[in-house]
C-alpha cells in the first residue's frame, strides 16, 4: 500500500428538505384542515479515527464527499426522511485543517475519535407546524436549510512512542529491523527509506512503537534531498534516538547537521521537536576496534555535551541498552505490557 500523509477533500453536508402545504381531503370529514409534513434533516459530513489505517491513499483516488439530502414533506402529516450521513475514516493521527492551510479544525489523536465537520441542514416546516386558533388554514411552508461545502486538508502525523533520526545509511532501518518484526528496505546506498515505516519494540516485558523516517541530509529545510516533510511524524513522539554512523568521515559534523535542521524545522513551524528528550548512539560500531571506539566516544559526547550510547544494529551489540534508554523517557501510560503467559482453559469437569 502507498503511503501518503497529506491529502485534500471536498465536502458538502445534506440540505434540509422543504415543508409541505397540503390539506386534508376526506369525503366525510367537514373540516380537513393542513396537514402538510416537515422536511427531512440533511445528512451530515463525519470524520472519524479508526484502526488498521496508517495511510491517506484512499483520499487520492477519491476526493469528493457528498452528504444525501433530506426528502421533501408529504401530506398527511408525513415528515421527509431524513438524509443519510458520511463518515470519512482515517487513520489514528490525522490533523483536520482548514481550507488556509493553517486553521487546525481537529486532531483525532484516539481510535473512535470523531468529528462533525459539516452539519447537515434541517428540515422546512409544513404548514401544519403554523396553524393556530386564529390561522386555522395557513398556506405557508418553511423550505429546508442549504447544505454546507468546505475544503478540508486531512494531514497525518503517525502515532509513536520514539521517533529514530540520522543522515541517510545511518542504519536506522537495520535498528528498527533488528528490534521488531517491521521489514523496512535496507541497502548499501544513501535514501533506501522513502516513507515513514513503523514497528513495536519489546525490551524487558513492555512494548511502545517506534517510527523510522527517511534520512534527513544539510539543507533538508530547504527541500534538498527529501526535505523535512517527514518530521511531523516524529513530532508525537516521547523521545528521538538520533543514530550517528560511526563508519562515516566526520561524524561529530554529520551529528551538528541534523540539530541544525532541526533547529530550522521548529523554528520555521513553531514547533518543540528540537526540545524534545534525545538519545545520541554511535552506530556501526562492530567495524571499529576499541581504540577507535573510546576516541570516537569522547570526541562525541564534548560535541553533544552529554553521554553517548554505543551500538551495532547488525551484531546487536548494545540495543538492549539503548531500548531501555529509551523506554525510560517514554511515559508509563503509553507503553504497552505483554502478558507473561497465556491464561490457562477452564478445564472442564463432569
Amino acid at each position: 500500500m502507498k503511503f501518503l500523509d497529506l491529502a485534500k477533500v471536498y465536502i458538502r453536508s445534506g440540505a434540509g428538505g422543504n415543508g409541505c402545504v397540503s390539506f386534508r381531503r376526506d369525503k366525510f370529514v367537514e373540516y380537513g384542515g393542513p396537514d402538510g409534513g416537515d422536511g427531512g434533516k440533511g445528512g451530515d459530513v463525519i470524520i472519524e479515527a479508526v484502526e488498521g489505517l496508517n495511510t491517506l491513499i484512499d483520499f487520492r483516488y477519491q476526493q469528493h464527499f457528498f452528504a444525501k439530502n433530506g426528502q421533501p414533506g408529504m401530506g398527511s402529516q408525513r415528515t421527509g426522511a431524513h438524509g443519510a450521513d458520511i463518515i470519512l475514516r482515517v487513520p489514528v493521527g490525522t490533523e483536520i485543517i482548514d481550507e488556509d492551510e493553517e486553521t487546525l479544525i481537529a486532531d483525532l489523536s484516539e481510535v473512535g475519535q470523531r468529528i462533525t465537520v459539516a452539519q447537515g441542514g434541517n428540515g422546512g416546516f409544513g404548514n401544519l407546524f403554523f396553524k393556530t386558533s386564529t390561522n386555522q388554514a395557513p398556506r405557508r411552508a418553511n423550505p429546508g436549510q442549504p447544505a454546507i461545502e468546505r475544503t478540508l486538508w486531512l494531514r497525518l502525523k503517525l502515532i509513536a512512542d520514539a521517533g529514530l533520526l540520522g543522515m541517510p545509511n545511518a542504519g536506522k532501518s537495520t535498528f528498527l529491523a533488528a528490534t521488531s518484526n517491521a521489514r523496512p528496505k535496507i541497502a548499501d546506498y544513501p535514501f533506501t527509506t522513502l516513507v515513514p515505516n513503523l514497528g513495536v519494540v519489546g525490551v524487558d516485558d513492555v512494548e511502545f512503537v517506534m517510527a523510522d523516517i527517511p534520512g534527513l541530509i544539510e539543507g533538508a529545510s530547504e527541500g534538498r534531498g527529501l526535505g523535512d516533510q517527514f518530521l511531523a511524524h516524529v513530532e508525537r513522539c516521547s523521545v528521538l534516538l538520533h543514530l550517528v554512523d560511526g563508519t562515516s568521515e566526520d561524524p561529530v559534523s554529520d551529528y551538528h547537521t541534523i540539530i541544525e535542521e532541526l533547529t530550522n524545522y521548529s523554528e520555521d513551524l513553531d514547533s518543540d521537536l528540537i526540545n524534545r528528550p534525545r538519545i545520541t548512539a554511535l552506530n556501526k560500531i562492530d567495524a571499529l576496534d576499541e581504540e577507535e571506539r573510546a576516541a570516537l566516544q569522547a570526541e562525541m559526547e564534548e560535541a553533544v555535551g552529554g553521554p553517548v550510547m554505543l551500538m551495532s544494529g547488525v551484531t546487536r551489540e548494545g540495543v538492549v541498552d539503548v531500548l531501555r534508554a529509551l523506554r525510560a523517557e517514554i511515559d508509563e501510560n503509553r507503553l504497552r505490557f505483554r502478558i507473561a503467559q497465556e491464561p490457562e482453559a477452564p478445564r472442564w469437569e463432569p
